[in-house]
């Protein structure tokens, strides 16, 4: 990957993706195709694919209303007891789609706090479901891409996944998935890989903890199996508490509070003088004003 990471340039999707129905019944599987999530059931597995891969499945809003209607409709399905989250194409996810920032960006305050309490939301939908979430990572997995992956519980990542948290080089801030990308680094880390927006390769991201399993590529699903079979064979209740008691003693849910102040930045940040320009120099090719000069 070059260092231009970042936001990908996308095209506004044909329209809003279909909810996987929040219901105590096994939910209808969501297959369209041209739905911004797909959602399927079986053999105990409850399958969520980022279903973007024109724009290397770069989310908008579309895209996270579906991740938490998704969420939602397989945490309440009894049918599912283990979630996999992957993305369609070449890479996992890339990001944030580049024409809706702009667009969000443009708008007035109201609207871009929307946008950012979106992100949280489907963040913390998949964060915090009371169901075992595993990530399979090929490609890129960028920005908000990373945050997705810190809210899973266990991730595989094929050895040639390139991973950043690139918003700060766009004068943008990634600071609606620090709580998620804490949790699963730590602190020190996000200090560095934040602020330096460097990439990294799958065998870096599984030394600081980000990744926990490396493998070939197109390995995927061999390297999932019996892990998967591990967490059928868990209790599901069991699991479920031992997951929320772990993120309690660990501090790892944020009051109510705290996600505003952190939704409010982001939103902020989105409409800066350094995001405007960071925005215009990553569509441009251009390097932004406080790149230094080669």
């Amino acid at each position: 990957m070059s260092d231009r990471e970042g936001p990908v340039e996308g095209r506004s999707p044909s329209g809003p993706a279909r909810q996987h129905p929040a219901t105590g019944r096994s939910p209808a599987t969501v297959e369209d195709g041209d739905a911004a999530v797909l959602v399927t059931v079986a053999g105990g597995v409850g399958t969520l694919t980022l279903n973007r891969p024109a724009v290397n499945n770069a989310y908008d809003g579309s895209l996270l209303a579906a991740i938490q209607a998704g969420v939602e409709g397989l945490a309440a399905d009894p049918a599912a007891r283990v979630i996999v989250v992957r993305g369609n194409g070449r890479h996992f996810q890339a990001g944030a789609d580049l024409t809706w920032l702009r667009t969000i960006a443009a708008q007035d305050p109201a609207a871009n706090l929307a946008a950012s309490r979106a992100t949280a939301q489907a963040m913390r939908a998949l964060n915090e479901i009371g169901k075992p979430v595993l990530a399979l990572v090929q490609g890129a997995c960028i920005g908000g891409g990373t945050g997705l992956i810190a809210s899973c519980d266990i991730v595989i990542a094929e050895s040639t996944a390139t991973f950043s948290i690139s918003e700060a080089r766009w004068g943008l801030t990634a600071s609606i998935i620090f709580p998620q990308l804490v949790a699963a680094i730590g602190l020190r880390q996000v200090r560095r890989y934040a602020l330096t927006c460097e990439t990294l390769d799958a065998r870096h991201a599984q030394a600081i903890g980000l990744v926990h399993e490396v493998c070939e590529p197109g390995r995927l699903d061999a390297a999932a199996a019996p892990l998967v079979a591990g967490l059928l064979r868990a209790a599901p209740g069991a699991v479920s508490v031992s997951k929320a008691s772990a993120m309690r003693c660990a501090e790892a849910l944020l009051p109510a509070e705290a996600w505003q102040a952190l939704e409010t930045e982001h939103a902020l940040r989105r409409q800066s003088t350094e995001a405007a320009h960071g925005l215009e120099s990553f569509g441009t090719r251009r390097n932004p004003p406080w790149w230094p000069e080669r």
